[in-house]
């Protein structure tokens, strides 16, 4: 798998974030997340967005981070805030999302930021089995969802 750093709104990362809020509809029934993203979140050292790429150069798997720190949606200073981590249906249960994890994680502890977070829902089984399993914990909630009875929030220090 290539990793490769990309803009938010790279001609890949709209293709994929397509396919996440396609996945979303048909697990919530809601259109997919409604949470305002900017491109510019992205942009280094307040945030990055990857893809990896496989063997054919076919982006496969996704996921960002942007900064947050202290506001009215519930964020604490040093917040690095996970987005958008998603892997096509045919590349799962290969370990990408854990590799993807890893790298973004890295990448917000290298830019200062001192905690890791999340939003994911309670059809998303898989992603929480994933957070929990790399060392997320349940936090207060946080973001646009966090007053929705679905919505779960993890965090984890970096």
């Amino acid at each position: 798998m290539n990793i490769r750093r990309v803009a938010f709104d790279h001609p890949d990362a709209v293709k994929l974030n397509d396919q996440v809020q396609a996945e979303y509809h048909v697990r919530y029934g809601d259109g997919g997340d409604a949470t305002p993203l900017d491109p510019a979140d992205f942009d280094p050292p307040n945030g990055i967005y990857l893809i990896a790429y496989d063997e054919a150069d076919r982006p496969v798997a996704t996921g960002g981070w942007r900064s947050q720190d202290t506001n009215d949606e519930g964020n604490e200073d040093g917040d690095a805030e996970l987005k958008r981590m998603y892997v096509v249906a045919e590349m799962r249960g290969r370990g990408l999302a854990r590799r993807m994890l890893a790298a973004l994680e890295e990448d917000a502890r290298a830019a200062g930021r001192i905690r890791m977070v999340l939003e994911t829902g309670t059809k998303q089984p898989e992603a929480i089995a994933l957070y929990t399993s790399c060392g997320y914990e349940p936090c207060a909630k946080f973001g646009y969802y966090r007053f929705h009875a679905d919505s779960l929030c993890y965090a984890k220090a970096l």
